[in-house]
């Protein structure tokens, strides 16, 4: 059996003094990540030296990083994007819909899964349908069953997160998969405050599109994420057209033989100037570690690092979600009613802990990195507020 993980701590170039829990805010870039992100700036001191190839290997390396954390047999079926709103507004811009259809979001999902759906449904005509919660004070049992019953046979697409960004509320994915086949609709995720710290594989799930921003839990750099396409989009127009995503354009001599074929699999979909010296070896080493470490192992080690904090953060009047709809890594507490929530910012500023305020939660986010002392600084800066 693998060994449960220890503490990465080392890995990272984190403050002694701060207790950082928020790696659904920005995920630390690894001290060997900056190095290689740095060696690949200095690479463009002598332009000569970059290689035809450089444009193409480091990224079909990522690609095949990338392809075994998810558990994706096919690497070029995944494609390099700046972000997660650009590749919605790809899947939007080929997802048809009209009068009569509907798209399903979840109620306050991250806006770069939420604005594509609402120019397509504002443009093309349809409906934007948004489920909430039950709204009694129950987020995760409930909401998966509110979702289903909202698709029917006129839903184009179901675009959701893996996990709720705000809270970490868990939803079961592999009933909404089976809803969506049953309907002929669509499943987009953006997984990004799962994918590097919980196990998700698109063999098992297989939905039809799935992306990820790699600054936070994948712990590379900003303005870039991944993006891996099933059959339904493959073949899809991309928002770009550009020299580097057509076939043989490897051949920099041939370039002004324009050809309209384009590269095989998702690389149609790749941004322009895609071949980021800096910021692909960057999150090419940062995943590196997340694959030796893996999600699974991850997820394990926030959980017991967590297990007993929740019962005095219970105690002292906090709203926690019940272990199986809240995710090991992510996790919100609610706030008791009348409670300052300046003066609660207040003590964990003195007291040296990183979280985020997201909605009417306390967005707590630990990693490999964080300690029981971390753990503890969160609990006696609650304490001080709410004992």
């Amino acid at each position: 059996m693998t060994p449960p993980l220890t503490c990465q701590r080392h890995h990272f170039s984190l403050p002694d003094d701060f207790h950082y829990l928020n790696c659904a805010y920005m995920g630390p870039l690894p001290k060997v990540a900056e190095r290689a992100g740095i060696e690949g700036l200095r690479a463009k001191r002598f332009p000569q030296a970059i290689a035809p190839e450089d444009f193409f290997r480091p990224a079909d390396q990522l690609r095949e990083r990338f392809a075994r954390l998810i558990g994706a047999p096919e690497p070029n079926r995944i494609a390099t994007v700046p972000s997660v709103s650009y590749a919605v507004s790809t899947i939007a811009r080929n997802t048809e819909t009209g009068p009569g259809r509907n798209v399903v979001i979840v109620h306050e999902q991250f806006p770069g899964n939420v604005y594509p759906w609402r120019r397509l449904v504002d443009e093309k005509g349809g409906e934007l349908r948004v489920v909430g919660p039950a709204g009694d004070g129950v987020r995760g049992e409930g909401w998966t069953e509110r979702i289903l019953d909202r698709i029917d046979g006129a839903t184009v697409a179901v675009a959701m997160g893996t996990v709720h960004w705000t809270d970490g509320t868990r939803f079961d994915l592999a009933a909404v998969r089976e809803r969506t086949s049953e309907v002929g609709a669509a499943m987009i995720l953006d997984g990004t405050q799962t994918v590097g710290a919980a196990a998700l594989d698109v063999r098992a799930l297989a939905p039809d599109a799935l992306i990820v921003a790699a600054y936070k839990w994948l712990l590379g750099p900003y303005s870039l994420s991944l993006a891996w396409f099933g059959d339904r989009y493959l073949d899809g127009v991309p928002l770009e057209e550009t020299w580097i995503g057509r076939r043989d354009s490897e051949n920099f001599a041939g370039l002004v033989d324009y050809v309209d074929e384009y590269q095989p699999g998702a690389l149609r979909f790749d941004v322009g100037q895609r071949s980021n010296f800096a910021l692909i070896p960057a999150l090419s080493a940062s995943l590196d570690l997340v694959l030796e470490w893996r999600p699974e192992r991850v997820a394990d080690y926030c959980r017991a690092l967590m297990a007993g904090a929740f019962p005095r953060l219970r105690e002292m009047g906090l709203r926690v979600e019940s272990d199986r709809w809240r995710s090991p890594h992510l996790f919100g507490l609610g706030l008791p009613d009348g409670v300052d929530a300046e003066r609660l910012k207040v003590s964990l500023a003195r007291h040296r802990v990183g979280v985020s305020f997201r909605g009417s939660s306390v967005r707590v986010s630990p990693y490999a990195y964080n300690t029981g002392r971390d753990v503890e600084a969160l609990v006696a800066a609650f304490a001080e507020v709410l004992a």
